[in-house]
């Protein structure tokens, strides 16, 4: 590493490996950092390098330019303010060095964003089937700077392109969305680039209210001694609290007080998060005394043949709701199913979002429409103090027997 008092003169000469070495520096007495890499490949020139240590003390090397790009005078202007920078805090290579450490979506997404959501988001296991199915063959590859607007929105309309429904094409982008917001909160990523993809936002609400004969249909399936007879009362308490599905079969004893009517859902089950007092009526009460499980187990709903609680009835329920001829009634329309009862019997909204533990009042309002009958006693109220307070008429003929008098006149 021979020191040199260098002068443009002195190329291409001196730019040469001796003693047969594969590479050689050519330091630069007159500004030190500054230094020429020549190579026995390209003999006769060189690249102008400088030298620095950065924050940590580790060696960097800054390449300023090729000998036939850069001039010598050049080299050692830039080399000076590379040091003036260097001394006021820069990193040259700091754009580079972040560069190399931009993690991939696929270890961010595994390595870091689900080990943060696993304990704060309920539906983190869909996350990752998202992530894993789709998302990742995809995006899994590249780096995070790397994902672009344009490459997420083909990706979404290529979803739809696929057959799946909008809102679950609106899901992955979501995902995505939510997943890179915690990328740049945490200073892995400057931008979110999924952040103004549009979405298809498809209103899906799909709500199946039962009429008189077909509440009568399901009733009598369920009350069948033919029926399953634990899934039936599964379903006839969520027909009578309206309760969700998960919330009934996470169910325990020790949440039931019957003294004061209510069932204390705690708020590892409740989806708010909060716990939620769900009032027992005789409906869900008679389905209690019919249990046979308080004694000997935990939990309410209890599969006698494997001894557990059970964990899903869809099948079994299939099966019920086409013996009762309503194919398309879910069982979460159970729940909407005894909304409807409060709201046409005259229950106000903020009674009904009470009672299914709806944190937004907006999503109580769905139900608004149902209460025809209240809406229409409440008109008919204004109508009889109209007429209450209308003075006494002349009846109707009346007038008419006047003209009649007036012209034989």
């Amino acid at each position: 590493m021979p020191v040199l008092k260098l002068t443009a003169a002195m190329f291409p000469q001196v730019l040469q490996c001796l003693d047969e070495k594969a590479r050689t520096e050519l330091c630069d007495a007159d500004c030190p950092g500054l230094y020429i890499e020549v190579r026995a490949t390209n003999p006769g020139q060189g690249t102008f390098y400088f030298r620095y240590k950065d924050a940590n003390g580790k060696t960097c090397h800054q390449r300023i330019g090729t000998t036939n790009e850069v001039t010598l005078a050049d080299a050692r202007k830039q080399a000076k303010q590379l040091k003036a920078e260097i001394a006021l805090g820069a990193d040259p290579k700091g754009a580079e060095k972040a560069k190399k450490v931009m993690l991939t979506y696929s270890v961010f997404f595994t390595e870091h964003y689900l080990p943060y959501v696993t304990p704060r988001k309920r539906s983190w296991k869909r996350d990752e089937e998202l992530f894993r199915l789709r998302i990742e063959k995809v995006f899994g590859d590249k780096k995070l700077d790397a994902i672009d607007r344009i490459r997420i929105q083909s990706f979404h309309t290529t979803l739809l392109a696929e057959g799946l429904a909008p809102a679950t094409c609106d899901h992955h982008i979501k995902l995505i969305r939510q997943s890179l917001n915690l990328a740049v909160e945490w200073d892995m990523l400057e931008k979110n680039p999924a952040s103004k993809v549009p979405l298809f936002n498809v209103d899906n609400k799909v709500e199946h209210y039962l009429d008189e004969a077909e509440l009568c249909r399901l009733l009598t399936v369920l009350r069948s001694p033919d029926s399953p007879r634990n899934v039936c009362l599964i379903a006839l308490f969520l027909l009578s609290t309206g309760a969700r599905l998960n919330e009934a079969l996470k169910a325990t004893w020790s949440q039931i007080d019957r003294q004061t009517r209510v069932w204390r859902i705690p708020a590892a089950v409740s989806k708010s998060r909060k716990i939620r007092v769900v009032p027992l009526n005789d409906s869900a009460l008679d389905v209690l005394a019919q249990l046979d499980t308080e004694d000997d187990f935990e939990s309410l709903f209890v599969n006698r043949q494997t001894g557990k609680p059970y964990t899903t009835i869809m099948r079994v329920w299939t099966r019920l709701r086409l013996k009762a001829g309503l194919p398309h009634l879910r069982i979460h329309d159970l729940r909407h199913q005894y909304a409807s009862f409060l709201v046409n019997a005259g229950r106000t909204l903020y009674e009904v979002q009470q009672i299914l533990g709806h944190s937004d009042p907006s999503v109580t309002q769905r139900y608004a429409h149902l209460s025809t009958k209240s809406l229409q006693d409440a008109a008919n109220s204004a109508s009889i103090m109209i007429r209450g307070a209308m003075p006494v008429a002349l009846p109707m003929d009346l007038p008419l027997l006047v003209d009649l008098a007036l012209v034989a006149a």
